[in-house]
């Protein structure tokens, strides 16, 4: 009886064993990064149809294109900023080239190290983001400050200025940093904070980005959530908008949108990557219009149809607007700043 009992509980075990095996194979399965960091179980050989995607209705394009964009001579550029002047600032690799709107080169800065962003405050100063810091020029292009490191782990992908305040978007560590103008750090905002009812930025790719709006808050991308979020000065968050959707009124793919402006009447400007397309919202985070579309923004060719186009770098444009309303899109695939005007009666 003993050794029944026994041979039966040894082929329970056998059992047991083989049925956990076969469990770990199969969640193996499910999770395996097939075509992708993430992957989906579709295999190699499927692609996303997203033809019909890239068409935009014209009767929502709203803006039209100058003729000629401004060629910056740059090679990796990155970043675009607006002054008060009606001035163009672009940075890339190495340096930052202010233009004129008619593309005539009135400067140069060169730099140390690259530059991912830039904005330029109200009494002309140049703030500057580089991977880890942030540095100040003044009108001449002089170097007037650089402020302390914020860590090795940092990757500063926006800066604006207001008043006596900075903020400044840090990707790699998935935080907004308020600073006042002598670069002493006031506080931190975005982190998650379920006493505040704070979700947290979800930053999949490094594009974060945030401008202050005309109604005195702050409007900061968080682009995991296809959302834009506003917040106070004090890092207390108010609402968001924006809707995760394939649909032209909404963000889709991994991460989107990657970078957006304010328009003169408090209305926004967004642009995404993946299916690449620059957009405007109006105060409220409604669906106003197209700036322009995939078709008019992508030449076949530039940017391909990647097997997973939501993890598609490409296409991450940035973007400005003057005072005029007119757009400015940094073309970071051709490195040329593309001019759109609104169309009278749209």
């Amino acid at each position: 009886m003993d050794q029944i009992t026994g041979k039966a509980n040894t082929r329970l075990l056998v059992g047991i064993l083989i049925g956990l095996a076969v469990m770990v194979a199969v969640m193996a399965v499910v999770r395996l990064d097939v075509i992708g960091r993430k992957g989906n179980g579709l295999g190699k050989g499927f692609k996303y149809d997203i033809e019909e995607l890239t068409r935009v209705d014209p009767a929502l394009i709203v803006y039209e294109e100058s003729a000629d964009a401004i060629e910056t001579g740059l090679a990796a550029t990155h970043g675009i900023a607006v002054d008060s002047k009606g001035f163009i600032y672009v940075a890339a690799d190495r340096a930052v080239r202010i233009f004129s709107d008619r593309g005539v080169i009135l400067g140069e800065i060169e730099l140390a190290e690259p530059a991912g962003c830039l904005t330029v405050s109200t009494d002309g100063n140049l703030f500057v983001g580089f991977k880890d810091h942030v540095e100040i020029y003044d009108a001449q292009g002089q170097r007037q400050a650089s402020w302390d490191s914020l860590g090795t782990n940092a990757l500063l992908t926006s800066i604006a200025a207001q008043g006596d305040d900075v903020f400044v978007a840090d990707a790699g560590n998935r935080v907004v940093i308020r600073y006042d103008v002598s670069g002493n750090v006031l506080g931190h905002i975005g982190k998650k904070d379920s006493f505040r009812n704070v979700p947290g930025f979800v930053i999949p790719s490094p594009y974060f980005d945030l401008v202050v709006s005309r109604d005195g808050l702050l409007r900061v991308v968080n682009p995991g959530r296809r959302r834009v979020e506003a917040y106070t000065f004090e890092g207390d968050i108010e609402f968001w908008w924006g809707v995760s959707s394939v649909d032209i009124e909404g963000f889709c793919g991994c991460c989107n949108p990657v970078n957006i402006a304010v328009l003169p009447d408090g209305g926004y400007v967004t642009c995404e990557k993946g299916l690449v397309r620059v957009k405007v919202y109006d105060s409220e985070g409604q669906f106003a219009g197209v700036v322009a579309g995939p078709s008019q923004l992508v030449r076949e060719g530039e940017c391909r149809v990647c097997d997973l186009p939501e993890e598609c770098q490409a296409g991450g444009f940035d973007v400005a607007v003057d005072a005029a309303g007119r757009v400015f899109v940094l073309d970071t695939i051709r490195n040329n700043v593309r001019i759109f005007t609104k169309i009278e009666g749209r």
